[in-house]
């Protein structure tokens, strides 16, 4: 890789700026949505696992101390 200078004239030996310009770049001007309005994806399932999760360790818990 040929050596580089950042916009600031700084030296750049791994030219590691300019491979990051590139790939910050290379998404353009395009945006991401997380979720279509109206849906909550992964965020239920989560809530459900950690829901779940209290009940088992307290039914365990009350297993153990009854």
């Amino acid at each position: 890789m040929a050596n580089t200078q950042g916009p600031q004239g700084n030296y750049d030996p791994a030219g590691s700026t300019q491979m990051f310009r590139a790939f910050v770049d290379e998404d353009g001007p395009q945006t991401r949505q997380s979720a279509a309005p109206g849906s909550s994806g992964p965020r239920v399932g989560l809530i459900i696992g950690v829901v779940v999760a209290v009940v088992v360790i307290a039914a365990v818990a009350w297993l153990a101390l009854s």
